[in-house]
Formats: C-alpha cells, structure tokens, sequence
C-alpha cells in the first residue's frame, strides 16, 4: 500500500477545507463524543458529510482522514489501521464512504476488540451498512443520522440567521414568537433544494441532484446488493420516474407493481433499497384495520426532478414534514381515509399523540372530525401561513421530539 500517496490525500483535503468555516449543528455533538464506541454517520450524499470529517481531521490530533471511495475495495482495513497507528502514529481514522469496503462491518469488529486506543469514525451515503450484515455491532459501534439542513439551519448558513429552536410542545401550545414569520419568504428556496449544503456554490442545483440520484441507484445500491443484475438498475429508474411524475396521494407497493409492470414483491424490495438510499422515504399507516402498505413519499428536492414546484407544492409539503421527522427519529404514521372520507395527514407518537394536516391556506380542521378533542393534539401545518394555523416552516426549527 502507498501510504505517501494517503497523506498526501489527506494533506490536500485539509487544504481544501480550509475555505468552509461553517460548520453543521451536528458537529459539536460529534467532535464532543468521547465514547469508546465508533461513529458511523449515515446520510444522503451532498449533505456535507466529507466536509465534516475533514474539519474533524482538521482539529483532532493523530488523526488521518481517507476517502475510502477512492482505494481499492479489497483494502484489508484491519491490516491498514494496525500498520499506521504503529508506524505513524494515527489514533483516529476518518473513513468517508465505507460502504465501498468489502466487508468493513468483520473488519469494524475485529478493528475494536483487538487495536486497544484505536478511534474511528465513518461515514455511509446508504443506511444499509449494518442491515446487510449479521455481525453485531451495537455496543461498538453508534450510528448517528446527518440529513440536509433544517428550515434553521439553512437560515443560519444562507443568511448568519440565528434563532433559537423550537420543541414539538412550542408548536402545539403556540409557544413561538410571531416575528419569526418575516423569514417564511425563504421558505420557498429552502423546498427547491436550498437543504443542500452545495447549494450555497450552485444556485441551478437540479443537474446535481439528478447526478445524485444517478449515482445511488446505479453504484451505491449495487455496491451494497452485489447480486444485483442490470435490468433491476433500469426497473428502479422506472419506480423513481413513476412516483416522481405522480401526486404523492396513493403512491404504495401496488400502485407501483401495477403502473411499472413489476412484481409487488420487488417493488417492496426496491422501495426499501431506495429508502436506505435516502431517495424514497415511506410511511407506515396508523391503525390495525387498514392495509399494511405505506404511503411512499419520497425525499426534498427530488420530486422537482420531474414536475415544476407549483405542480407539486403539496406534495413537497408532506415530503418535507416527513423528511423533517426521519432524521428527528421521530415515530410517524400516516392516517388512512375511507373512500370520500376527509383525514388529516400524519399522526405523530409522542407523550400525547398529535395529529398533522399539512397543506396550504384552504386546508383547516374539517379534516379533524371523527378524532376526539382530548385523545390528540390537532395541528393546521400551512404554507403560505395563514392566521389560526402554524406555519408549515416551523417543522423545521425542531431539534428534537
């Protein structure tokens, strides 16, 4: 192995960091962890997860950062971090994109229970690095979710917009200062794409995003599922193209099976694949006497992919809230009508279950009937926001539920 060639990588990354002095929330809580365990975070690619490991590298001492997207799949990394640790010195190894390694989850394993004062933390653009394999990793390693901006996050990064954040009990009690409301204008660009960190560079970010998407479905979910063949790479296209083109109401596994011409059973399998790609984002239904399939929503800005934004506002609104509460680990289900039946959208499992009716200013609560004033919560989620209800943006100011 050319370990002059590694240094020199991670020198030149160092150099190339330099220029990005911002830096997302979550890195305190990552850089402040002082656990034995190792860090995976996963998330979708361009949220800045490389940025971040690179600043880490930046200011933790011994520590090597290396773009395992770039080295050879087979590297042993059992042999490579036992190697540099003695020989140069490196405590902490920064691994971007581990997914590309064959077999780092044994190699995770071994690298905790046999390199005693040996720190890694990686990175995965696909969630699916622990379901795909049977080692047991749950005391050694602690994953951590890093999606785009939040609505504040994205206020502090575009504009040097402080505010402080809100908890699930500010939205439902009104707790929130009404001033707040002269930045729902922004709002807009934040659903177009502006969640994106590489945004801020690239104010026509579509072709990017359509990169993305190309790249996760044709290398990062291969590399992942290595049996899979060609024609299963073009029908996942097809399921993308067929919800992107579609309204997010009644998108589940049958309408897909029935519109894509595949089987049910691979469209569940492809739904999840894309799911742990961060690209499809599915919600369990609430209830028992109702049908197991989820509602299918799929993750900002992608829809746009497909339709202009004033065709798919609504859509772009549930994909939102839904995005907002995954990377919240928040417990979500969406509410299942009866033919002709007005529901409101989301029920949100919490100390006291609150239900959600996202849409614009002609939505209120005559979606509410038939649930009881003291079992829910119920919450008007609009934009643009109109008075009695809450402005949908506010969802986005959470930092935990």
């Amino acid at each position: 192995m050319n370990y002059k060639e590694i240094f020199e990588l991670h020198h030149l990354a160092l150099e190339q960091v330099e220029k990005y002095r911002k830096k997302r929330f979550i890195y305190t809580a990552i850089a402040g962890d002082k656990g034995k365990y190792f860090i995976g975070i996963a998330g979708p690619r361009g949220v800045g997860k490389t940025v971040l490991l690179r600043q880490l590298a930046r200011e933790m001492d011994g520590a090597l950062y290396v773009s395992l997207d770039t080295q050879n799949s087979s590297l042993d990394l059992f042999d490579f971090v036992k190697e540099v640790s003695i020989h140069y010195g490196v405590k902490v190894f920064l691994l971007d994109e581990i997914h590309y390694l064959k077999g780092y989850t044994e190699q995770l394993k071994k690298i905790y229970d046999f390199l005693g004062g040996v720190r890694i933390i990686f990175t995965s653009s696909i969630a699916l690095w622990m379901l795909e394999s049977g080692v047991d990793l749950s005391r050694r390693v602690k994953v951590i979710g890093m999606g785009p901006f939040n609505f504040r996050e994205f206020l502090w990064f575009t504009r040097g917009i402080t505010l402080k954040p809100l908890s699930i009990e500010d939205i439902i009690s009104g707790n929130w200062n009404r001033q707040i409301l002269q930045y729902e204008y922004l709002f807009d660009e934040y659903l177009k794409g502006g969640l994106y960190p590489f945004t801020l560079e690239e104010p026509q970010p579509y072709h990017l995003f359509k990169n993305i998407l190309e790249r996760v479905i044709t290398r990062d979910i291969p590399t992942v599922k290595r049996d899979m063949k060609v024609e299963e790479i073009e029908n996942i296209k097809k399921v993308v193209d067929f919800i992107g083109k579609s309204q997010s109401e009644g998108i589940n596994y049958s309408s897909i099976s029935k519109n894509t011409g595949i089987t049910k059973y691979k469209a569940i399998q492809y739904v999840a694949l894309l799911d742990k790609g961060f690209i499809l984002n599915p919600i369990p239904p609430y209830g028992t006497n109702v049908t197991k399939e989820p509602k299918i929503l799929m993750h900002l800005p992608y829809r746009l992919l497909y339709k202009s934004y004033s065709d798919c506002i609504g859509s772009l609104r549930e994909d939102f809230f839904a995005e907002m509460m995954k990377f919240l680990n928040a417990k979500i289900f969406y509410l299942k009508s009866k033919r002709g039946k007005k529901t409101p959208d989301f029920l949100l499992q919490n100390h006291k279950d609150t239900i959600f009716e996202i849409g614009g200013k002609g939505k209120g609560v005559s979606q509410f009937k038939g649930y009881s004033a003291s079992k829910y919560n119920k919450i008007v989620l609009s934009h643009p926001y109109s008075p009695g209800k809450v402005p949908l943006f506010l969802i986005g100011l959470l930092e935990k539920i």
